[in-house]
């Protein structure tokens, strides 16, 4: 009876161990790992303004390490391209490009996002506090605004996600404005 006492004690801890053993540097290197992929997406923005939130949706596509996609189908169509340094968004026939090295604070949100997806945490610490908690099977990641110009526009990012895998960001603006978006990957055929 000691024995399978014992014994249970010494399997709890073990587990307790491997649940605790999960840090940033475990995490950063599992999203390093992902190659991309394509994902389909679903963004609540809950502004102060108005009564029910605006939602879109539409499809992303990331290439490992530095071009990501996003595509808004609802309510009005609109491309988003993160290339290297560059941003260039699409609306209305109208096109916009935006250098990350002439805009800091658009450079150091943008790299919330890229920075996570590969994984690249020194990137991500350069602007912003990281806390972790969950397993690798149930992550979440908050980032922190350190820079006073990102906290003057933005109180935290939380990233979620299992694995490899970013299922979920959401941000709260310093306004009390926040968005919400839920990724689901798409599988090839």
């Amino acid at each position: 009876m000691i024995r399978r006492l014992f014994t249970g004690f010494v399997l709890l801890g073990c587990t307790a161990l491997a649940h605790a053993a999960f840090d940033i540097d475990q995490l950063m290197a599992e999203l390093a790992r992902n190659p991309g992929g394509h994902a389909k997406f679903v963004e609540k923005r809950h502004l102060a303004l108005l009564d029910k939130p605006v939602v879109a949706t539409g499809e992303m596509f990331y290439n490992a390490p530095d071009r990501l996609e996003k595509r808004t189908h609802t309510p009005k169509a609109e491309t988003m391209v993160l290339y290297k340094d560059t941003l260039s968004l699409e609306r209305d026939r109208r096109k916009l490009q935006i250098q990350l090295g002439q805009r800091p604070e658009v450079a150091a949100f943008v790299e919330s996002i890229r920075s996570t997806l590969q994984g690249n945490r020194a990137t991500l610490e350069a602007n912003y506090r990281l806390a972790l908690t969950g397993s690798l099977d149930a992550w979440v990641l908050t980032l922190v605004p350190t820079e006073p110009r990102i906290a003057t526009l933005l109180q935290r990012i939380t990233v979620s996600g299992v694995r490899q895998q970013v299922l979920g960001i959401d941000y709260l603006q310093a306004d009390g404005d926040r968005t919400e978006m839920r990724i689901e990957p798409v599988k090839a055929p």
